[in-house]
């Protein structure tokens, strides 16, 4: 990669990063644990990432790098079902490197109740990306291009979405 994409490269990732982190630490509140004291509110608590936005966090980091059939580490580059193994992997879950195996684990979610780690297939089921949130997927499309974010609505996949699966438990 030339060092002149290098930097907005990185500065995309650092960003998409960031925002993904985000998500895990929008805050609840809960009541107070103590009984019996009056004048006690609400604290807000930042809820611990679930499994699957750890993973998407880790497939994030992954922006920017190669795609390679077969691939399936930062140091040799990604194929898709490549990338969703190696970041699922670095939680500890063990998913197949094919795409259509991918599609008969965990569990069936509807598009309306997608969330972030869900893997997200395509016609044929030739394709796998990690579903972000807020429409985004990062996915590594094919040869001669990088490991990415996309928007669903905005590129050809939206339209071409055939399901979603949810790996672990909500």
């Amino acid at each position: 990669m030339s060092s002149r994409l290098q930097s907005p490269v990185s500065a995309f990732a650092l960003a998409i990063t960031a925002a993904v982190a985000a998500l895990g630490f929008l805050g609840t509140e809960v009541a107070a644990a103590e009984s019996g004291k009056k004048g006690r509110g609400t604290v807000p608590v930042a809820p611990a990432p679930s499994t699957g936005e750890r993973a998407v966090r880790i497939a994030v980091e992954a922006v920017g790098i190669p795609y390679r059939w077969g691939g399936e580490s930062p140091s040799s580059g990604f194929d898709c079902s490549g990338l969703v193994r190696w970041a699922y992997g670095r939680v500890g879950i063990d998913l197949p490197h094919s795409s259509y195996a991918l599609y008969s684990e965990g569990r069936r979610v509807p598009e309306a109740r997608m969330e972030p780690g869900d893997l997200l297939f395509f016609e044929g089921l030739g394709h796998v990306g990690l579903y972000l949130g807020r429409g985004r997927m990062v996915h590594a499309p094919q040869s001669g291009r990088d490991v990415e974010v996309v928007r669903l609505g905005n590129t050809g996949y939206g339209g071409r979405l055939i399901g979603a699966r949810r790996v672990v438990p909500a």
